[in-house]
């Protein structure tokens, strides 16, 4: 089956947007963690500390997923809690070493991704590029935590 033609501008931007996706879901995959696991790994690691209901918010997802999702990652020995002095029933989620250097290389991975997307541009032309989607942007709703 052949790709359909991509002719409208838009067509383009979500061409454009997939690739970049597809470039963290195969990074994400090959270390054998799925979306979610990565992403609250990533949360978790740049925000040591944070308790279950904070990265529920975050991931707008539920306690009960979350609670899920944590024992997946300290079975792997990615992420451990630990509880507050004072307070057993309050647990903080830190990532390992181990969790912190399995996903460190994610920010890497997408710049790379960026600049072999963005690769036949130069320089102006990216400017110009950043400038027109700032532009189109601009009054456009955005997204939110919710």
């Amino acid at each position: 089956m052949d790709a359909p033609e991509l002719t409208s501008t838009l067509d383009l931007v979500r061409w454009i947007g997939w690739a970049q996706r597809k470039a963290g879901e195969d990074w994400i995959r090959a270390r054998e963690l799925t979306h979610e696991q990565a992403f609250a790994l990533g949360y978790v690691a740049r925000t040591p500390g944070v308790i279950q209901r904070d990265l529920a918010e975050i991931t707008r997802t539920s306690a009960a997923s979350v609670s899920s999702l944590v024992q997946g990652l300290e079975r792997r020995g990615l992420v451990e809690r630990r509880t507050e002095p004072g307070n057993e029933r309050s647990k903080r989620l830190y990532a390992t070493p181990a969790g912190s250097e399995l996903i460190a290389g994610f920010d890497t991975a997408m710049a790379v991704a960026d600049e072999i997307i963005l690769g036949p541009l130069d320089p102006a032309e990216r400017a110009t590029l950043h400038a027109l989607l700032t532009k189109i942007t601009a009054d456009l709703p955005r997204p939110t935590r919710q």
